[in-house]
């Protein structure tokens, strides 16, 4: 019996719905799956190490086949990366057609989602993702990696999936993931330096492991100049996720300021920047879903821009699906103004070019909840994908404009 499978054990219990289950020399085997993206456990599942090619390794997970990693961790890396490079040839062989056919779509609002430019690329994402993920790691119930050349990423996995439990014993998750975790975890602790929050070291945001980070610093801008020229007293902000707009608008002098979000991490992510910045006396943080109670005369809400359907919960802070955040604030936005107060609603406009919702829709929903637009700002995106020409969805990303409508009563 190999090592990995004396550290899992056999399992002579039934199989429990987050378990992963293989077979080693004979032997039953179990452990605990774990995955971010609520991925279901590969129904089949052998040991592999440094003698696997990556064409036999591609192969296995096509066939839906994971793999176990025995061997060197950086090993297992250098193989993703060749995997990775498998998965993508084929859209390269086809690389005019596909454009071609995105390009129409990204034009030609559908009354079929299966032929938007967007639904393909997501398409061609999900399956991306899933042949990837075919490559696992274990790990020791401290979250240690007991492999050759692994990295100590403890901290990182502490801060996604909570203390390790001794009593949980041995888990695996997919080396993509884990990927993914030290990537977030650098992001944390590096910070997102945003300049309207005023001079370096202390403008820095810190997005928490599945909180959506603010790398698009144009609605920020947005909002911090739209405060140049209105006084205010009060302000919501709705779906806070890191508390940037919180803390933009606390630095612009507001001296009471409520920040909602549904999200337990979210929240916490944000008092922790709210007590880096400073300015965590001015906000009060409140878990509930859009409004807390009270008036404002500043609501800000930057719902998710795409109304699709999230295919994990990461994806949640993306994709509003029937965009349920937009028009639940719009509906409820005149209960909570004071008689001069305005709305504030952060919206990109990509949803309109990939044929998911057009302006008229937007225009009525803001007609039906008895707002009228008092004023517009407008932003170009100014992040690489609008400028990357290899992207099936630059025709859209091109462009794409961010928009701060403000929003009154009749």
């Amino acid at each position: 019996m190999s090592a990995i499978s004396t550290v899992f054990g056999s399992d002579n219990t039934a199989p429990q719905p987050t378990g992963l289950h293989w077979t080693d020399s004979g032997q039953a085997c179990s452990a605990l799956w774990r995955s971010e993206r609520a991925a279901l456990p590969p129904r089949k599942v052998i040991v592999a190490d440094d003698t696997i090619t990556a064409d036999a390794a591609y192969r296995l997970a096509c066939e839906g086949t994971a793999l176990l990693w025995q061997g060197d961790f950086q090993n297992a890396r250098q193989l993703l990366q060749a995997m990775a490079r498998r998965v993508d040839q084929p859209a390269k062989r086809t690389h005019r057609k596909q454009t071609a056919k995105v390009a129409i779509a990204a034009h030609t609002p559908s009354t079929d989602p299966s032929q938007s430019a967007f639904n393909l690329h997501r398409q061609a994402q999900a399956q991306r993702a899933r042949v990837l993920g075919m490559v696992l790691i274990p790990f020791n119930p401290d979250f240690g990696i007991a492999l050759r050349r692994a990295p100590d990423a403890r901290q990182a996995c502490t801060e996604a999936w909570g203390a390790a439990d001794p009593a949980a014993g041995v888990s695996v998750a997919s080396l993509r993931e884990l990927l993914g975790l030290i990537s977030a975890h650098e992001w944390r602790k590096n910070g997102v330096e945003i300049p309207v929050l005023g001079a370096a070291p202390n403008n820095r945001i810190h997005p928490h492991y599945g909180v959506f980070s603010p790398v698009r610093g144009e609605y920020i801008a947005l909002v911090a100049n739209a405060l140049k020229s209105k006084i205010v007293r009060t302000a919501f902000d709705i779906g806070t996720g890191t508390g940037v707009l919180a803390a933009v608008m606390a630095r612009s002098g507001i001296p009471h300021i409520i920040a909602t979000d549904l999200d337990p991490r979210a929240l916490a992510c944000a008092r922790d920047n709210l007590q880096r910045l400073g300015v965590n006396e001015k906000v009060e943080l409140v878990q509930t879903d859009l409004f807390p109670q009270g008036l404002a005369d500043v609501i800000v809400c930057n719902p998710p821009w795409l109304p699709a359907r999230p295919s994990s919960p990461v994806e949640h802070a993306v994709y509003d699906e029937g965009s349920r955040m937009l028009l639940g604030f719009l509906k409820d936005l005149l209960q909570h103004l004071t008689p001069s107060g305005e709305g504030w609603l952060i919206l990109s406009d990509l949803a309109e070019h990939l044929g998911l919702r057009s302006r008229t829709e937007l225009l009525n929903a803001i007609e039906q909840a008895g707002l009228l637009v008092v004023g517009r700002l407008d932003a170009k995106p100014v992040h690489p994908k609008a400028q990357d020409t290899t992207d099936p969805l630059h025709v859209a990303r091109a462009a794409e404009v961010t928009s701060l409508w403000r929003l009154a009563a009749k």
